[in-house]
C-alpha cells in the first residue's frame, strides 16, 4: 500500500484524478493491445504486407509518456505504438493507415505510406517546409528499421539541449528550445543493444553528458534468438555498470525496473527524466520481464522457438494482465478510514476491453475505407474508358479481358489499374480513338501522381532549397593577395560562425588543433569548445550528433576526418539522413554539412575516392567535390542558405597551394548542381572533378603542345550533376567524350556517363566511342610510385586522349606504341 500511494503523491493529484488517470492508462494499453491483435490478423488476410507490432511493451511506455514533456524528442524503434497513443501522436485509424500504407499524409501522418508500419514520428516543419515551435509539441523523430540505427541520432537530438543551455548567442531561438531543459528520450529492443552502434552511442553520450534516456525494452529474445547468445551475463544493465556515475565521477544513472511493475516504472520514468532535464546526465532505463504476446513479427511464430514453460510464464506475466490484476487488486485507506478503490468491480475493465476491441475495429473498417475509397473511384474511372474502348476498337475482345479482369478484383490497388490500363494501350497502337487520347491522359495523370504519392520530397522542393541560392561571385579588390588555401577554408568558417550563431563544427582533432589541416586554426580558442569542438574516434555518432542537432534547429558542420573514414557513417548517411525528408512526406529535415577531405594522399587506406559507392548510397544527400577551396568554401556558404543534407569533399592536396583571398567571406557562394568550363577547347571534351582536374589540366597543355585542343570541365557537383546540361553543349561542340575519375572502374566515371549520354542525350553528337580514365580495381598502393601507377597519371589522360585522336586521324596522330 505504500507504493500505492506513493504514486497518488508523486503526480500531486486527487485520487478522483488518480483513478481516472489510471484507467485511462489501461484503455490506452487495450487499444494499443487490440491494434496489434487485428493488425497481425490484417496481415495474415492480405490487407497488409508486413506488420511488427507492441504488444507486451504496453505498460513501460505508458510510463515514459508521463515523463515526456512538450520540447522533448524520442528516437526509438519500431514497437513504440503505445507510447505515441499516450502522448497524443497516433490514433487506432491512423495505425492502420500505416499498415495498409494509405499515401495521403493526413490519413498517415507518419509518413503517408512510404515506411512500414509501426515507424513513428510526428511534423517538425508546416506545409511550406518551415519550422514549427517544437517547444509546443511533443515530438518524434522519425523511425527506421536497420537496428540500433536511431542511436546515433539519438545523440545529437540530446545534445541539441546542451548547446541551447549553453551557447548564450542562441538565447532568441525559442522555437526549438527552453533554455536546454529537453530530453532526447531514446528505446531500444534488447537484442539490438548488440549492435556496435548502442555502444558507440552510450560511450559517447556519457562522454558529452547530454540529457538522454535510454530504455531497453528487454523480452529476453532477438527474433528467435535467445539473450544468452546476445549479451554477456545476459542482461545490458550488468555489463554496463562501469558506466554508473558516483560522487567523484560523471557518467550515466542506471536504472533497471520490470516492464510489467506499472507503479514501479512510473517512479523511475520520474526519477530518470528529473536527472535529465535538471543535471544533464545521460540516463539507462533496462526494463526486464517484458513479453511478446505475438512473436517477433507476422513473419513466423514464436511457438517454434520458445519452450512451453516461457509461453507460460509470458501469459503469466503479460504486463496488461499484470497492470490489470494491480488494478483489480489496489485498496488505499483515506483519512476518514475508508476504503478507496480503482474500479468497484472487474465489470469496469470488461467493459473498457469491450469498448476497445469496439473502437479499434472500426477503426480498422474506418482506415480501409477509406484507403480502399480512393483507389476505387480510380479504378471506376479506369474501367469507365476501357469499356468504351472495348466497343469501338478492333482489338475490343483482348481489352474486355482486361476490362472485365480488373473489374474482378474486389479491392484493387494502384498497380492492377494502372497496369491493366497501360497493357490496353498495347492494343490500341494502330487506332486514332477519342477514347484512346482518354487513356492516354488517364495513364500520364495517373504517373504524375505517382511521383507526389511515392517519390516526392527527396529534397527539398521548398523555396528553401539551396539550389535556389542567388549566387554570388568571389570578389577581389585591390593587388592579388595569394595566400596557403587552408587561409581561405578558415577566414571562411571564421565568417560563417560570426554570422550563424547556430552553425557549430565539430570532429576529430576540429577543436584544439583546428583540424589536421588547420581549416580550423584558432577558431576554437575564438568562439568557445562548443561551438568548435573535438570528438572521440566514433564516424557514426560524429553523424548522429549532426543529425539530431539539425533536427532541432541547429546547423552543424560535421567533420569526418578522411573520405575513407566516412565509410563507418555510410549506412547512417544512406539509411536515415539521406531518407529522412523523403520518409517523412517533408515533415522533417536535417540540415546536416559533412565536411571531409580525401583524394591523391598515399596508401590503401589513405586514398580512396570510393565515390561510386557513395553517391549511390546517399541519394538525398548533395554530394559536392570542388576542385579548391574557395569553391568548397562557396559551398559551405550555399548551403547555409539552404536546408537540404550536403557532403563536401575537399582536396587534401589543396591546403598548402596558393588562392587569391576573396573579400567577400561567408558571403559568396558557389552554385549546386552547375559545372564550370575551365578551358575551352574544339577536339575533345575532358569531364571531371576534384585533385585530378590538376592532373588533367597538366596533360591538356601537353596535348595542345601536339596540337590537340581539349576543353575541360569539372563536375564540381556530383548530386546533383549539371542540371542545366551544359556539358553536352560541350560535346556537341567537341563530339569527343574522355570522363577522368580516381575512382574504381565502373563508379562514378559510369554515373557520369550516364547523366551525359543517356539524360543529356550526349550520345547523338559523338563520332568516336565515349571513354573511361579511372583508378584501377585495387586500393591505391603506398608511396609516390604507388598513387602513380594506381591512379590516373598526366600521362594516361594525354595518352588516352592520343588514342583517340590516333582513330579520328591516324596519319596525324601516329600510334605511340
Amino acid at each position: 500500500m505504500m507504493e500505492n500511494t506513493e504514486v497518488v503523491n508523486n503526480q500531486k493529484l486527487s485520487f478522483a484524478d488518480f483513478k481516472h488517470e489510471v484507467l485511462n492508462d489501461y484503455r490506452i494499453a487495450r487499444i494499443s493491445r487490440e491494434c496489434s491483435l487485428l493488425g497481425r490478423r490484417e496481415v495474415l488476410t492480405g490487407k497488409a504486407k508486413f506488420g511488427i507490432f507492441g504488444d507486451g511493451k504496453e505498460v513501460p511506455q505508458l510510463a515514459m509518456a508521463k515523463a515526456f514533456k512538450n520540447g522533448d524528442f524520442r528516437s526509438g524503434y519500431y514497437r513504440d505504438q503505445t507510447f505515441m497513443m499516450a502522448i497524443g501522436e497516433l490514433t487506432a485509424q491512423q495505425f492502420f493507415a500505416g499498415l495498409y500504407a494509405h499515401t495521403d499524409i493526413e490519413a498517415d501522418p507518419m509518413s503517408a505510406g512510404r515506411q512500414m508500419g509501426g515507424h513513428f514520428a510526428t511534423h517538425s516543419l508546416d506545409e511550406n517546409g518551415n519550422w514549427k515551435n517544437l517547444t509546443q509539441q511533443k515530438n518524434s523523430s522519425a523511425d527506421i528499421s536497420p537496428t540500433a540505427g536511431q542511436m546515433p541520432r539519438l545523440l545529437g537530438l540530446a545534445q541539441a539541449s546542451k548547446i541551447y543551455r549553453n551557447v548564450k548567442e542562441l538565447k532568441n531561438h525559442t522555437n526549438f528550445s527552453e533554455k536546454g531543459n529537453e530530453v532526447a528520450w531514446g528505446t531500444i529492443g534488447n537484442a539490438s543493444t548488440s549492435e556496435g552502434l548502442f555502444f558507440e552511442t552510450i560511450n559517447a553520450a556519457g562522454v558529452l553528458q547530454v540529457p538522454m534516456i535510454m530504455s531497453v525494452w528487454d523480452d529476453e529474445y532477438g527474433i528467435s534468438v535467445h539473450a544468452k547468445y546476445q549479451t554477456t551475463k545476459e542482461s545490458i544493465s550488468e555489463i554496463l555498470k562501469g558506466f554508473q556515475r558516483d560522487e567523484n565521477q560523471k557518467g550515466y544513472e542506471i536504472f533497471v525496473v520490470n516492464g510489467w511493475d506499472y507503479v514501479q516504472l512510473i517512479d523511475t520514468y520520474n526519477k530518470a527524466a528529473k536527472i535529465a532535464r535538471e543535471e544533464h546526465s545521460p540516463v539507462l532505463i533496462h526494463v526486464k520481464e517484458l513479453t511478446q504476446p505475438q512473436g517477433h513479427s507476422t513473419s513466423g511464430s514464436h511457438e517454434r522457438y520458445k519452450s512451453k514453460e516461457r509461453l507460460q510464464w509470458e501469459q503469466e506475466h503479460d504486463c496488461i494482465a499484470q497492470m490489470r490484476k494491480w488494478i483489480l487488486e489496489f485498496e488505499l485507506q483515506d483519512e476518514n478510514g475508508d476504503t478507496l478503490r480503482l474500479v468497484d468491480s472487474e465489470e469496469e475493465l470488461i467493459n473498457i476491453d469491450k469498448n476497445a476491441k469496439k473502437d479499434v475495429s472500426k477503426a480498422k473498417r474506418d482506415a480501409w475505407a477509406a484507403f480502399t475509397g480512393e483507389i476505387k473511384n480510380e479504378a471506376r474511372a479506369a474501367l469507365t474508358i476501357l469499356e468504351k474502348l472495348a466497343e469501338k476498337s478492333s482489338n475490343g475482345t483482348f481489352i474486355s479481358k482486361l476490362t472485365n479482369d480488373l473489374a474482378a478484383i474486389n479491392e484493387p490497388i494502384r498497380k492492377d489499374i494502372l497496369s491493366t490500363a497501360r497493357k490496353a494501350l498495347r492494343f490500341l497502337r494502330d487506332e486514332n480513338l477519342p477514347e484512346k487520347l482518354e487513356l492516354q491522359n488517364f495513364i500520364k495523370a495517373s504517373l504524375e501522381n505517382a511521383y507526389d504519392k511515392y517519390s516526392s520530397t527527396l529534397l527539398s522542393e521548398t523555396d528553401n532549397s539551396p539550389l535556389k541560392a542567388t549566387q554570388i561571385q568571389p570578389k577581389y579588390v585591390g593587388e592579388e593577395k595569394l595566400v596557403d588555401a587552408r587561409i581561405i577554408m578558415r577566414d571562411n568558417f571564421d565568417a560563417i560562425l560570426k554570422k550563424h550563431p547556430e552553425v557549430l563544427i565539430f570532429g576529430e582533432d576540429a577543436g584544439y588543433i583546428g583540424d589536421v589541416n588547420q581549416g580550423l586554426e584558432g577558431l576554437q580558442e575564438k568562439f568557445g569548445e562548443l561551438r568548435v569542438s573535438d570528438t572521440g574516434i566514433r564516424e557514426a555518432t560524429i553523424l548522429g550528433q549532426g543529425i539530431g542537432m539539425a533536427m532541432r534547429g541547429l546547423r552543424p558542420i560535421a567533420e569526418i576526418q578522411y573520405l575513407d573514414y566516412l565509410l563507418y557513417a555510410l549506412q547512417i548517411m544512406s539509411d536515415d539522413l539521406a531518407t529522412l525528408r523523403y520518409r517523412t512526406y517533408g515533415k522533417q529535415k536535417a540540415p546536416l554539412i559533412v565536411r571531409t577531405r580525401g583524394h591523391r594522399l598515399e596508401g590503401i587506406w589513405h586514398a580512396g575516392s570510393p565515390m561510386g559507392g557513395i553517391i549511390n548510397n546517399v541519394r538525398g544527400i548533395h554530394v559536392l567535390v570542388p576542385r579548391n577551396m574557395t569553391k568548397a568554401a562557396g559551398f559551405y556558404n550555399t548551403l547555409l542558405k539552404g536546408d537540404d543534407p550536403a557532403l563536401v569533399i575537399e582536396c587534401l592536396n589543396g591546403y598548402r597551394l596558393k588562392e587569391n583571398l576573396p573579400t567577400n567571406l561567408g558571403d559568396f557562394t558557389t552554385p549546386i548542381g552547375v559545372v564550370e568550363t575551365i578551358k575551352e577547347g574544339t577536339d575533345i571534351t575532358i569531364v571531371s572533378y576534384g585533385s585530378t582536374l590538376r592532373i588533367v589540366d597538366e596533360a591538356v597543355k601537353d596535348l595542345a603542345q601536339v596540337g590537340i585542343s581539349a576543353e575541360v570541365i569539372d563536375a564540381q557537383s556530383l548530386l546533383p550533376f549539371d542540371i542545366h546540361h551544359d556539358t553536352v553543349k560541350s560535346v556537341a561542340k567537341t563530339n569527343r567524350l574522355l570522363v577522368v575519375d580516381e575512382d574504381v572502374p565502373g563508379g562514378a566515371s559510369a554515373y557520369l556517363l550516364q547523366e551525359i549520354l543517356e539524360k543529356q542525350n550526349g550520345y547523338k553528337h559523338l563520332d568516336s566511342k565515349p571513354a573511361t580514365l579511372t583508378s584501377k580495381e585495387h586500393r591505391p598502393a603506398y608511396g609516390t610510385d604507388g598513387d602513380y601507377f594506381s591512379k590516373p597519371s598526366a600521362e594516361d589522360v594525354f595518352e588516352k586522349v592520343y588514342e583517340i585522336m590516333h582513330e579520328v586521324d591516324p596519319q596525324k596522330f601516329k600510334n605511340l606504341y
